[in-house]
C-alpha cells in the first residue's frame, strides 16, 4: 500500500503532464500541448480532442457537492463529463466543471471558473465564466500585436523581443 502511494506519487511528480493524463485515463486527442496534472477522481470521464491547449494548473471536476445531500440520502453522487472540443485552448488556473463542453476553436481565459458549457469560436473568462466576445473579435482586436514569432528559438525570440519598441505590445 505504502509502496504504491510512492510509485503514484512519482508518477505525477515527474511523468509529464501528457503522459500522465493517459496514463490516469484521460481521453486525450493527437498534437495537444498539456500542462496539468489536476485531473479529478473520475479522468476517465474527461475527453479532450486534436490540437488542444491546456495550460499550467487548469483543473477539471467531475463530480462535487454531493455531500450535502448524504445526511438524507447516505448514497448520494453525482457526476458530469467534461469534453474539451478540438483547437480550445485553456488558460492557466482555470476550472471546469462537471458537465461542461468546452466547444471548438474556444479560447477560456486564465483564471475562470467554467459553469456552463461554452459554444464554438467564443472567448470566456471570469468567475463564474462568461462570454467576452468571439474567437473572431479576438483575432481582429490582436492583429496589430501579431510579432510572427511562434516558431523562433528562445534565444532568436529574446532577442526579437527584447529589440521592439513598447509600442509593438499590449498594454492594458
Amino acid at each position: 500500500m505504502i509502496l504504491s502511494k510512492i510509485v503514484r506519487y512519482l508518477r505525477k511528480k515527474y511523468m509529464p503532464a501528457d503522459k500522465y493524463a493517459r496514463y490516469v485515463g484521460v481521453t486525450v486527442g493527437k498534437n495537444c500541448l498539456i500542462a496539468t496534472k489536476h485531473f479529478s477522481t473520475e479522468p476517465y470521464l474527461i475527453t479532450i480532442g486534436n490540437n488542444c491547449q491546456i495550460t499550467d494548473d487548469v483543473h477539471f471536476h467531475t463530480h462535487g457537492g454531493a455531500h450535502v445531500a448524504r445526511r438524507q440520502y447516505p448514497q448520494f453522487d453525482v457526476f458530469g463529463k467534461i469534453e474539451v472540443k478540438d483547437w480550445a485552448y485553456v488558460g492557466s488556473q482555470s476550472h471546469i466543471m462537471p458537465g461542461v463542453t468546452i466547444g471548438e476553436g474556444s479560447l477560456i481565459a486564465a483564471g475562470s471558473i467554467v459553469t456552463k458549457s461554452v459554444p464554438y469560436g467564443e472567448v470566456w473568462g471570469g468567475v463564474p465564466a462568461r462570454r467576452i466576445c468571439s474567437v473572431s473579435d479576438y483575432i481582429e482586436r490582436n492583429k496589430p500585436y501579431n510579432l510572427a514569432s511562434k516558431h523562433m528559438s528562445f534565444e532568436e525570440n529574446r532577442k526579437f523581443l527584447m529589440s521592439l519598441p513598447d509600442s509593438r505590445f499590449i498594454k492594458k
